[in-house]
């Protein structure tokens, strides 16, 4: 089942994943806030966590295939995105939902980079054009999607409906991308340098304070806008 086009479906449906989870849960959060009683500025990092998780992790996951091979951090960024989803569906509290959105923007972050990587081992050289192409259109397709079916979804089946959604398309993504995505050459090797997690763990907190400066006071910016503004910017340089 090694095929050019089973792989490329495997891709594609990667992408759609990633984005429509981007743009899927925006559509919920008056329903969020009714379920668990809480402001637009609680349910908003719902939508950012998830965000910030991509934001944080895709700066890295060049490095991360480089370490580990391209093939099993796909698989694992797509199995990651997959059981988040159920976490999400099932969550009992606000802030486990955020949690589990975080965890599923670093799967999302893993798909988005790698499933770009991938063309190149997949198809021939004269289609890369094409299938670069069919990727993107399939990211716009998630992106607009998202909204539409998640108001269907909540409206039929909840507010949980548009998170579980997610778990039978990943379940399919990882079937194809394991049977049909090429396994890494034998004469390659991995490059077992470091990982920086010092700068990678700065670049999220200086994400995340700058997050917090824009939401926190409900609209009120205050003393701790301010110095989170201010660590933000010392985090950038």
């Amino acid at each position: 089942m090694q095929s050019a086009g089973w792989a490329l479906a495997s891709l594609s449906l990667a992408t759609l994943l990633s984005s429509l989870g981007t743009s899927i849960a925006s559509v919920g959060l008056p329903s969020l806030m009714q379920n668990f009683g809480a402001t637009f500025q609680s349910v908003q990092w719902v939508v950012l966590a998830y965000l910030l998780a991509i934001t944080t992790l895709i700066v890295s996951a060049g490095r991360l295939a480089d370490m580990f091979g391209r093939r099993p951090l796909l698989l694992g960024g797509i199995a990651l995105f997959t059981s988040a989803s159920v976490l999400c569906g099932l969550a009992p509290t606000l802030w486990l939902l955020i949690a589990a959105r975080a965890v599923q923007g670093l799967g999302a972050a893993l798909m988005m980079a790698l499933t770009l990587a991938f063309v190149a081992e997949t198809v021939t050289k004269d289609r890369i054009g094409s299938a670069m192409g069919l990727l993107g259109a399939m990211s716009a397709i998630g992106t607009t999607l998202g909204p539409s079916l998640g108001g269907l979804l909540i409206a039929g089946f909840g507010w949980r409906a548009i998170f579980l959604v997610n778990v039978p398309l990943g379940v399919l993504t990882f079937a194809l991308a394991w049977q049909a995505l090429p396994a890494r050459n034998k004469t390659a090797r991995l490059d077992r340098g470091t990982f920086d997690v010092v700068g990678t763990a700065l670049l999220a907190l200086t994400l995340a304070a700058y997050a917090l400066a824009m939401t926190l006071g409900r609209g009120n910016f205050g003393p701790l806008n301010v110095g989170l503004l201010v660590a933000a910017g010392i985090g950038v340089f």
